[in-house]
């Protein structure tokens, strides 16, 4: 009866080992069986790729926005976004995405004709009026346009916090474009 029952689940096994094989490829059956042997599940195993698979990668900390018509985002700009989609040289009050990497003209295109490269995240050397040494507590920084840093929320953009104090006027900032939207929805 022992043996007749072993048999009968070996016979199953070989059952359901067949029938998978039949209606996979082999890459997947090949995976599966090493999934098994290493004592995994073998559902788990059909959801892994079995195949190489290209993947969409967007380049991290930097970021592409279109631009508003007719107006120049320089490099090293802080950036803004109108209120209706377009990047713009930061304007007191607009949501801050980074830093523009490069110059683009859209000073004689149409709204959206450009896009400007940004640096959504990181570390820059900024000049902030009224920091002094005691900034080392990680204030909070704005803008009040596109070149023009302040600790002073007032209706300015929140654009990051102070890193690390360099010199009276200077401080090494960091910012996050993602996380000073999400403090400002908070």
């Amino acid at each position: 009866m022992k043996t007749s029952l072993i048999l009968a689940a070996g016979f199953a096994v070989c059952a359901l080992a067949v029938a998978f094989v039949s209606f996979h490829p082999p890459g997947d059956v090949l995976h599966a069986a090493v999934s098994v042997l290493q004592g995994g599940d073998m559902g788990l195993a059909m959801a892994t790729l079995a195949v190489a698979k290209t993947r969409d990668y967007q380049l991290g900390d930097n970021e592409e926005y279109p631009v508003i018509a007719a107006d120049i985002i320089y490099q090293g700009a802080a950036v803004g976004e109108n209120g209706v989609g377009y990047s713009r040289p930061l304007v007191a009050g607009d949501p801050f995405q980074g830093f523009a990497i490069a110059t683009v003209d859209n000073s004689l295109g149409a709204a959206g004709a450009v896009t400007v490269n940004v640096r959504k995240r990181g570390n820059i050397v900024l000049p902030i009026s009224g920091l002094a040494i005691t900034a080392n507590d990680r204030p909070a920084v704005y803008a009040s346009d596109d070149d023009t840093f302040t600790l002073t929320a007032s209706t300015n953009s929140l654009i990051g916090y102070v890193a690390r104090w360099v010199e009276t006027g200077v401080a090494v900032v960091e910012f996050d474009a993602a996380l000073v939207k999400a403090a400002l929805q908070a």
